[in-house]
């Protein structure tokens, strides 16, 4: 039996509402902000010992093993000018940080059939009620009493965790193609963000026919993982367009053909959009992704679409920007929106695509850390030079 102490990075904050914003009465009962940048001033994130929890009916408790920082963590933990966290979704503090993870069952509540200890997992990030409205329709990324690890329920940055079993995924497979449990670990580390650009590329927007041209904006980790998938679905061109060298040279390690700084062709007087109808021999994208949180991108986005192409929304950003429609109802064009990676279960895609070797994810981790040093690994990822740093408990 597990009981005891153990080492957490937990995130806290002051609940101060900006000026002009008012948070519902719910969101002042709960301190469950729904846009965390509104509402809590200075972030501060804190090593402590804290009670290893206690396994409850249909729950497992989870012996981390890798868990990667993700932008949101790092939105989390920035500030702006006014001293507010970057972070606009959905955050309750204080919080254990950390969603993208993999780790050990160290134990299994009552119920729970499925798992038993020793079993290699990974976790959903999005922790659905399954009973609400939108998950009795099959919006379970949309769950009304939706709770996130790792933003409003304690995540990842820890020796251990506990989360539902139906909230897991095993991961035991990837033993055929990885040599070592620490490279295993980081892959199922890295289901989460796969699956989240898994999701936007082909079950939100629909995906694009083998041969179809893919354009990609952010080569942070969210977009490195959208240029494998996409290469692994049979794109003919991924064009990608990134503005940090270290991520550049990233972008063309995980497969992407054409790789351009946005602010070196803007110096040379070339428009995002040319470049791409360019390439594409004035086709258009059949698919782009955002995936770099920079909502003026639609303007460039919108006039390289292919006839019928399709625009879809991963990054975030608490900013508004305009566009104009015109674009997309000549060309038959769409643009989608999607959030999270649990509806019509992308983490199980991504895991058959890992498993069979037709996509590497561990490619991208560029730096490790130890649990202890999580603030020192926080400040490196401020820089937004590397692709996946992960923190080893």
């Amino acid at each position: 039996m597990v009981v005891g102490k153990m080492l957490a990075a937990v995130l806290h904050g002051e609940w101060v509402p900006r000026s002009g914003y008012t948070p519902s009465a719910v969101e002042e009962k709960t301190k469950k902000a729904m846009h965390g940048s509104r509402v809590w001033k200075n972030p501060v994130l804190k090593l402590e010992d804290v009670d290893i929890p206690e396994v409850g009916y249909r729950q497992i408790l989870i012996r981390v093993k890798s868990c990667g920082i993700c932008g949101s963590d790092v939105h989390m933990y920035e500030r702006d000018e006014e001293g507010y966290m970057l972070y606009p979704g959905m955050v309750r503090l204080p919080v254990v940080i950390g969603h993208e993870l993999s780790g050990v069952v160290e134990k299994v509540g009552s119920g729970v059939s499925e798992f038993k200890p020793g079993d290699m997992v990974t976790l959903v990030e999005m922790w659905y009620c399954g009973e609400c409205t939108s998950c009795r329709r099959g919006y379970f990324d949309h769950c009304i009493n939706l709770e996130e690890m790792g933003f409003t329920k304690d995540g990842g940055f820890a020796e251990y965790i506990i989360a539902d079993a139906r909230y897991a995924w095993k991961i035991d497979a990837f033993r055929e193609v990885y040599s070592s449990d620490e490279k295993v670990f980081e892959a199922g580390a890295l289901v989460e963000p796969f699956s989240v650009a898994y999701k936007a590329m082909f079950i939100r927007a629909g995906g694009f026919l083998p041969g179809g041209y893919v354009v990609v904006y952010g080569a942070g980790p969210i977009g490195l993982a959208a240029i494998m998938l996409a290469k692994a679905a049979g794109a003919g061109k991924v064009i990608v367009f990134e503005t940090i060298l270290e991520r550049m040279e990233l972008a063309k390690n995980a497969g992407a053909d054409y790789v351009f700084n946005p602010m070196e062709l803007e110096k040379r007087g070339v428009p995002i959009h040319e470049k791409v109808m360019e390439i594409t021999g004035g086709q258009g994208a059949d698919l782009q992704i955002e995936a770099a949180g920079y909502p003026p991108l639609i303007k460039e986005m919108k006039k390289s679409l292919a006839i019928g192409g399709k625009i879809t929304w991963i990054g975030r950003a608490d900013r508004e920007a305009p566009t104009w429609f015109e674009y997309f109802q000549v060309r038959s064009a769409q643009i989608y929106g999607s959030q999270g990676h649990v509806d019509y279960a992308p983490f199980m895609w991504v895991i058959r695509l890992i498993a069979s070797g037709r996509i590497d994810p561990t490619k991208i981790v560029t730096a490790r850390y130890k649990l202890s040093q999580v603030i020192e690994a926080m400040e490196r990822a401020k820089l937004r030079k590397d692709a996946k740093i992960h923190i080893k408990p």
